[in-house]
């Protein structure tokens, strides 16, 4: 009996452990398909100007609430001299939740609730305060605006029973108005910028951001790795379609997506940018890796898609790929440079497609301006935006395929 009951408690165990496991890698993976690579931050031996967090506290009149119901909020730092009246906007990324499940777990984690999230924040890249590391809005007014929606500020919805709130919009709009009774509404310029799901959101509210100023201010916006392809994957299907399938249906999103492109098309079609970023009125840059990682990792080979994990050493580690998958990742660059076809004829818009492994280059120093950054012929990345942004030299910048351009950063995943 004893020697039973020794096996049944080991069998316990046994089961306890593969279950715990199963739940991590359920947890994993929810990360990886939902979550953000941006959060790698490379600093040079300056200390990086560190900046506190704003609640807007006028927010929840309004209904405009992160996940768990908290307040929304942003960091703000001054600008100063000649930039005093120059405004940068950051949307920040951080994947998507496009169930309840998913939502529930983010609204535990800084994506989903301002409970978790930082203080303070380096502000490095396009938002660094050092002429040296950011010529050109160094000394803007540069604000950061906090993901905690799951929907590029896009949802309006809610789910009472899972108390979930879907705001981004509303958040969106709270964080603007606040921001136009600290001084933007004199701006004589203004940036809207985002990286990755905030890349997104910047393609998405364009034109909404240079409608709020006058005509006779300088509004453009800068999409950073938020040139989301409905790409195929490595199984035939579309994860990523079925992801953002799920979002717009969850949160409410269709309403407040383009109109130029739901009037025409299925709404989850309008939640890629491909279909929307020429009908873009206002000027738009794009900043976008030709082998996203993010892109390669959640959408083309997510473990959801390779059954076998033929494709794990790949996905996280370029150098890793066999010449099969290296063919398969040079298709998709080619449909990034036919999805951009279009836009790219339109003089007001400019272009930066370098041919590397990365994930959102504006905000990290090394690739943002560096003396090593990325270059396209004889620019780097903050050099081109900024000479489209002030109209010095129209940027078209297209890098040859892989493996020619020496100057990438390429991100390698342990």
């Amino acid at each position: 009996m004893l020697k039973r009951s020794n096996s049944f408690g080991a069998m316990r165990m046994l089961c306890w452990g593969f279950g715990f496991i199963g739940f991590m890698f359920v947890k994993l993976v929810q990360g990886f398909e939902n979550g953000n690579v941006t959060d790698m931050l490379y600093f040079n031996n300056n200390r990086p100007l560190m900046v506190g967090l704003t609640l807007i506290y006028g927010a929840a009149a309004k209904g405009a609430v992160c996940l768990d119901g908290s307040l929304p909020g942003y960091h703000f730092h001054r600008g100063y001299g000649a930039g005093s009246n120059s405004w940068l906007i950051q949307l920040e990324g951080g994947g998507w939740c496009g169930n309840v499940r998913n939502c529930i777990y983010s609204k535990k984690t800084r994506h989903g609730s301002s409970a978790f999230m930082e203080k303070q924040i380096p502000f490095v890249g396009i938002l660094s305060n050092k002429a040296w590391e950011n010529p050109d809005f160094y000394n803007w007014n540069r604000i950061k605006i906090r993901y905690c929606d799951g929907a590029s500020f896009t949802g309006d919805s809610q789910n009472e029973r899972a108390g979930l709130f879907f705001r981004g919009q509303r958040i969106w709009l709270a964080a603007m108005e606040d921001l136009m009774s600290k001084g933007m509404r004199y701006a004589k310029q203004a940036l809207l910028s985002g990286c990755s799901a905030g890349g997104l959101a910047t393609i998405l509210h364009c034109d909404e951001f240079k409608e709020m100023f006058p005509r006779t201010t300088r509004v453009k916006c800068l999409s950073d790795a938020g040139l989301f392809l409905d790409a195929v994957d490595v199984s035939g299907h579309r994860s990523l379609r079925n992801l953002f399938g799920g979002v717009v249906a969850l949160q409410g999103a269709q309403r407040n997506l383009p109109r130029t492109c739901t009037s025409r098309l299925n709404p989850i079609l309008c939640f890629f940018p491909q279909h929307s970023i020429a009908s873009v009125k206002a000027p738009l840059f794009l900043l976008n890796a030709a082998y996203d990682t993010w892109q390669i990792q959640a959408s083309l080979a997510p473990p959801s898609a390779d059954y076998h994990w033929n494709w794990y050493d790949c996905r996280k580690n370029y150098a890793r790929c066999s010449a099969p998958q290296m063919q398969y990742l040079q298709g998709f660059r080619n449909q990034m440079l036919r999805a951009v076809r279009r836009f790219s004829k339109l003089r007001k818009n400019g272009l930066f497609i370098n041919s590397c492994f990365a994930h959102c280059q504006s905000e990290r120093q090394d690739t943002w301006f560096a003396r090593d950054s990325p270059h396209i012929g004889n620019r780097g990345i903050a050099q081109s935006v900024g000479n489209w942004y002030f109209d010095r030299v129209q940027v078209q910048a297209i890098g040859c395929p892989y493996p020619c351009d020496k100057t990438c950063h390429n991100l390698v995943f342990n």
